[in-house]
């Protein structure tokens, strides 16, 4: 007997916000449908909507954070990645100053996620360097 059912979600990829069914066919991903009743897409899907659900399972995706070491990449624990990142930032922060860096927010990310990019930009980093990328 197959198990088959939709899950509604948001896509993940503008920040229109339109809302898809994801397909799960015996706990696996196998495709996207438009939402009917959705007043944002009217019950339509982009091209990047519809396929949406392709890199959630795919065998190339990143699943563990890597650090280069020498010239191979290595996998890390994410308490040492994140451990790296903040020495990193805090060194060219004390050694060239805040303006030296800058944040890139993606449309991938929800509003509250990009409000905290800004907000470690700002309050913790101490630069207004933050840029978004919201392209349709």
């Amino acid at each position: 007997m197959l198990d088959f059912h939709c899950v509604r979600t948001v896509c993940p990829y503008c920040g229109a916000g339109c809302h898809l069914l994801l397909e799960v066919l015996d706990g696996k991903l196998v495709g996207t449908l438009p939402c009917k009743e959705d007043p944002v897409s009217d019950g339509k899907l982009c091209a990047k909507g519809w396929n949406a659900w392709r890199y959630v399972e795919h065998p190339e995706r990143l699943r563990t954070p890597l650090l280069r070491r020498g010239s191979v990449l290595e996998p890390v624990t994410w308490q040492e990645a994140l451990e790296f990142l903040a020495a990193k930032l805090w060194g060219i922060r004390e050694e060239h100053g805040p303006q030296a860096i800058g944040f890139f927010a993606s449309a991938k990310c929800t509003n509250e996620e990009n409000y905290l990019i800004q907000k470690l930009a700002r309050a913790v980093m101490g630069t207004n360097n933050v840029d978004h990328c919201a392209r349709l």
